[in-house]
């Protein structure tokens, strides 16, 4: 009886052990069926995109097999690749998508549409199955980012190009916001997804995290807080600052504008001063002060160059949206003499006001890092 009932059990496991893996597999691939039909659907009810549309083949063939890896992060992998004009590209390769193919949806309804000096330009995409592929104009300088905190190559770019470089995002950004039919709400201004062309020229690029709403819409709906801790604006956290909106976008811009001006990280535990570990706050308390702001090895005109673009950062950090400009305002601010430039309020709250403002709760967090699409 006792032997009877362990072959008995034996053969419901080796029975039942095929059916678990078949209806995994059978949940997989409906998961990722749903992801292609999701982004099928999305492609054929906008079939007036500009971007071309390749086959995995034509991918295979202008990276030459994937042979030249331009970086790697969690949106996938890029590919250095070759179109038969000979131009030069640049082949995201996405991973593991998330919500439905939405980073590839939301990448390709918004940079799709739009064509700016300032912005990358998407040439193409690839959609087969579980494969999604995106196909950008090739960057030779990579991102931002080396430039900014490199010791090796941050010195290469002046303080004049720095500041060229901040009034091109800028005026990309406003583009974003207010040169198309529907505003584009980044939500992933930094560094890494700042690139640069053969001229030091810097375009947008890493759409993924992207919204599009209709212009009127002044604030705007999430259901949760997206960006890169650092630069995410602060009502993405705390309750009662303000609703999130295109100034979130704008506090990005000036954290950014803020290390391109002090060419270094604005957080940073390792400095020689500890008043120095986030330099926002120390440089504010030194302008307050009526203090001097050290920059090595610069002109006067450059130093004057590098308050204004600090000057600029502070009034993008404000914490409350109302109080920052818009991106309007922040070019025209840029391109005005830093004589002319007033001081802002004080950007940052004391913990104490911190924990009143976002009513002590921040369970709403959640950070959905994105990636530079280029290295």
């Amino acid at each position: 009886m006792t032997i009877s009932f362990g072959l008995f059990q034996a053969g419901k496991m080796i029975l039942g052990t095929p059916c678990v893996i078949a209806f995994l597999i059978y949940k997989w691939r409906r998961r990722q069926l749903s992801i292609y039909d999701a982004v099928e659907e999305f492609l054929q009810s906008h079939n007036n995109l500009m971007p071309i549309r390749y086959s995995y083949s034509e991918i295979r063939k202008m990276t030459k097999n994937f042979s030249h890896k331009l970086g790697e992060g969690g949106y996938g992998t890029v590919f250095k690749g070759t179109l038969r004009s000979s131009h030069h590209v640049a082949v995201k390769m996405l991973g593991k998508s998330k919500a439905n193919g939405q980073d590839f949806i939301s990448e390709v309804a918004t940079i799709g549409r739009i064509h700016h000096i300032n912005v990358v330009q998407l040439i193409g995409f690839c959609v087969e199955e579980s494969t999604r592929a995106l196909v950008y104009e090739f960057m030779p300088n990579g991102s931002l980012n080396t430039f900014i905190f490199s010791p090796e190559v941050s010195t290469l770019l002046s303080y004049d190009k720095m500041y060229d470089i901040a009034l091109g995002v800028a005026r990309g950004i406003e583009y974003l916001h207010q040169g198309c039919d529907m505003q584009i709400l980044h939500f992933d201004i930094k560094p890494h997804n700042i690139l640069l062309d053969e001229n030091f020229t810097p375009k947008i690029s890493d759409f993924g995290l992207a919204k599009l709403y209709p212009v009127d819409d002044s604030i705007v709906s999430l259901t949760a807080a997206r960006g890169t801790l650092g630069y995410m604006a602060p009502e993405l956290f705390y309750k009662n600052i303000g609703g999130v909106s295109y100034k979130a976008d704008v506090y990005s811009f000036g954290m950014l504008l803020m290390e391109m001006a002090s060419r270094r990280k604005n957080l940073n535990a390792f400095t020689d001063h500890l008043s120095q570990i986030y330099f926002p706050s120390w440089v504010y308390e030194q302008l307050h002060d009526g203090k001097d702001i050290e920059m090595k090895d610069v002109t006067e005109e450059e130093k004057k160059i590098g308050m204004k673009m600090i000057i600029v950062a502070l009034w993008c950090i404000q914490m409350k949206p109302i109080d920052r400009p818009s991106m309007n305002k922040v070019v025209q601010m840029l391109e005005e003499k830093v004589e002319y430039l007033q001081m802002p309020s004080k950007p940052f709250l004391s913990s104490s006001e911190r924990i009143i403002t976002s009513g002590g709760d921040t369970s709403n967090q959640s950070n959905e890092s994105s990636q530079s699409s280029q290295s």
